[in-house]
């Protein structure tokens, strides 16, 4: 008998279900003019994320400042909490908050190397503006660095065997997983802007 052990769950559902197009304008223009206003996190998207921009490392809390990331923070927590009993997660008495949440825009070129994200339980992204063609969100399988001597797999493996899974960028779309699942995203090859916002829980 062959069993699955130790699965690696990842969370993709619409953030809501009416009212996505006048959303994600509104937060399309604040994330626009927050580029345009943040000139530390400029000038650390240029040393570090070449071609893009991201408030990473300049405005990461954007949910305690902003009345439309504080409304976003509100919906997205329904859906951690969800994902966290699927996973069967022990969170009775306990609370989770999101700890961080900051903008990502990718222009043409831009792209963001392999990473996970240390000191939380939760992370995402969720999608503001996503161009046809603009790259997805891809996910290495944990066990990749202990394969060693393994074969590579058959063209056509199942998906549950595939060393690499890639979640389709789509506006209004909600991603969640495990902080220390590895992800990258590739370099956006189209003529358009690319804008997610990515965030991190924690529990208490």
């Amino acid at each position: 008998m062959i069993r699955a052990w130790f699965s690696t769950f990842i969370y993709s559902e619409p953030l809501m279900g009416s009212g996505l197009g006048r959303f994600n304008a509104d937060l399309a223009v604040e994330c626009l003019a927050l580029r345009d206003y943040d000139r530390e996190g400029r000038a650390w998207s240029r040393r570090n994320y070449p071609g893009g921009y991201t408030s990473y490392a300049s405005m990461n809390e954007l949910h305690r400042f902003s009345s439309t990331f504080s409304g976003l923070e509100r919906r997205i927590t329904r859906h951690v909490r969800a994902f966290a009993r699927a996973l069967d997660m022990d969170l009775r008495g306990r609370e989770i908050r999101m700890t961080d949440c900051w903008v990502n825009i990718m222009p043409p070129s831009a792209a963001h190397s392999l990473h996970l994200h240390p000191l939380s339980f939760v992370s995402g992204t969720y999608y503001v503006k996503t161009p046809r063609g603009c790259p997805g969100l891809k996910f290495e399988d944990p066990r990749l660095d202990r394969f060693m001597a393994a074969p590579p797999r058959l063209p056509g493996a199942r998906r549950a065997n595939q060393p690499h899974a890639t979640y389709p960028a789509r506006a209004g779309n909600l991603i969640l997983f495990e902080s220390w699942l590895r992800h990258e995203v590739a370099q956006n090859r189209v003529e358009a802007e690319r804008i997610s916002i990515s965030f991190n829980y924690n529990w208490t």
